[in-house]
């Protein structure tokens, strides 16, 4: 049994990779799924014990405020001779395009160093990007230049962050293995 969820494990691992909107299929995904996916991403490892990562989903409507939100911080924090009409265009469609995007927010206890609360924050997503393609739905994280304009819109407190938003949505995109450097070319032994 154990040699069996070993395998499937290592499989998902093996074969998550970022999918991104165009690829997305217009399928709705459900809240239920998404709280069950969530709560996988609460598993995460936490020094402490204090789960900094939250996590602000949008969904239905909640997709075209989100889109509308990033297209207009994009183009109120663009120097003029550097906007492209296109990228403004692009920002809200791959909104539309989503099931689903998350808000990835970390909010910093002062319990521990805050790399550690990014770190267990980044657990955290992962965990989720992971139950997330087991399940046959894509996604990937994304930090725009913007999100650090976010915060009102977010309704973040002061001591929160957003690292960025994950993108998901069903897809039909065939599997296939991620393109790493062997692990020894990044592995000392000290035996």
């Amino acid at each position: 049994m154990q040699h069996t969820v070993y395998e499937s494990i290592k499989q998902v691992i093996n074969q998550r990779r970022a999918i991104f909107p165009p690829s997305y299929l217009r399928k709705d995904i459900s809240k239920s799924q998404l709280i069950e996916l969530l709560d996988c991403a609460n598993m995460a490892p936490t020094h402490k014990l204090t789960q900094p990562w939250r996590f602000i989903v949008f969904r239905e409507n909640g997709l075209s405020k989100l889109a509308d939100q990033l297209a207009e911080h994009y183009k109120t924090h663009t120097p003029s001779e550097q906007f492209l009409q296109k990228k403004y265009e692009n920002t809200r469609e791959k909104v539309l395009q989503s099931g689903a995007v998350i808000a990835i927010v970390v909010s910093y206890s002062g319990a521990v160093p805050q790399w550690e609360e990014l770190a267990a924050t980044a657990c955290a997503v992962q965990n989720l990007w992971l139950a997330a393609s087991a399940a046959g739905i894509g996604g990937y994280w994304s930090s725009p230049g913007t999100v650090k304009h976010m915060s009102d819109f977010l309704k973040l407190a002061a001591n929160e962050e957003c690292l960025g938003f994950f993108y998901m949505g069903f897809h039909d995109e065939p599997a296939r293995v991620a393109t790493r450097k062997p692990i020894l070319e990044k592995t000392r032994w000290e035996e």
